[in-house]
């Protein structure tokens, strides 16, 4: 791949040198996973993208030797994306990457709803350089977590280093596990969801398992760690991290996430407790520059300890 600057953006040639045709975005996708798939359509509708010097389209089939160019304009600097002091629980951090313990009601990025008070504006006041690090609104997060949710997150410090996070996550190297209260007892000690999941056809705000082919592939494992009437706590492994899918995942398979406003009905608790009692207790990848396999672990609020203790006296 051979690259320049130009007009503050930035312009790539690579080769395409698979012997079987892939469409031309899911290529660059995979060649840039630091963008957005719908992103980097949006790049080639604006006519930034050439196959041997033509204008193409998102279907346009690669052949072996294709020659590609593609434009990378810089990133829209959004006036409200900037840094505020907002504490932080760092679990680790070096040259290249962060991880954070993400407290309960902290927005990931700034959205069109939500664009002050988030976990990007805090970390662009503990990290100035993160400013256009992997789009507009997320710069530097290499995956994200619900507002109610809680535990690990990482974030890159670079562009390569976000593009070798989110490869590892790609090919499932990245290991993320959670911990959930639900509703109800399974009948059995584990388990694995599948389900696709998309836009719900009525409610366009939630998501939902589909039975048709438009949904994305999506898989949970899960596990019984203890069970308390008609409660229950279950840790989760994810093979793939579509939004919401533990949620949704759990809620089709009839056991929702207590506290959920979205997929669960609002039930009376041993005490008062807002959010969703959904944690990311432990994330593990291998650090990109050494390869060393690294494990954390965030500790459970103490909301969360509290409504562990109700549960476990109750019983």
């Amino acid at each position: 791949m051979n690259n320049y600057i130009y007009k503050k953006g930035e312009i790539l040639k690579l080769c395409y040198s698979d012997l079987v045709p892939m469409r031309l975005d899911r290529w660059l996708a995979l060649k840039r996973p630091e963008q957005s798939r719908s992103r980097i359509q949006k790049f080639i509708y604006a006519g930034l993208v050439r196959v041997n010097g033509i204008k193409s389209s998102t279907k346009t089939p690669l052949r072996q030797g294709d020659q590609v160019q593609i434009w990378m304009p810089p990133p829209d600097l959004l006036p409200y994306l900037i840094p505020q002091h907002i504490p932080l629980d760092i679990l680790f951090e070096d040259q290249y990457l962060i991880v954070v313990n993400k407290p309960a009601d902290l927005t990931v990025h700034p959205a069109p709803g939500n664009k002050y008070g988030t976990l990007v504006n805090g970390l662009l006041f503990h990290c100035s350089d993160l400013m256009g690090i992997g789009g507009e609104m997320r710069p530097g997060v290499v995956h994200r977590l619900d507002k109610s949710t809680t535990g690990c997150i990482v974030i890159a410090k670079t562009k390569e280093i976000l593009a070798a996070l989110q490869l590892q996550i790609q090919n499932r190297v990245v290991s993320r596990e959670y911990i959930g209260i639900v509703h109800g007892v399974p009948a059995t000690n584990k388990g694995t969801i599948i389900g696709k999941l998309g836009r719900h056809p009525v409610n366009r705000k939630r998501y939902a398992v589909l039975v048709n082919e438009k949904g994305r592939y999506a898989c949970t494992h899960w596990c019984l760690i203890e069970r308390w009437g008609d409660y229950s706590l279950l840790r989760f492994k994810l093979d793939t991290g579509r939004t919401h899918q533990i949620r949704i995942h759990c809620s089709h398979i009839g056991y929702p996430i207590i506290g959920d406003q979205y997929y669960s009905k609002q039930r009376r608790l041993p005490l008062a407790f807002n959010g969703q009692a959904l944690h990311a207790v432990e994330l593990s990848f291998n650090h990109p520059v050494n390869s060393d396999r690294m494990v954390f672990h965030a500790p459970l609020p103490k909301i969360f300890e509290k409504l562990l203790t109700s549960f476990r006296s109750f019983c």
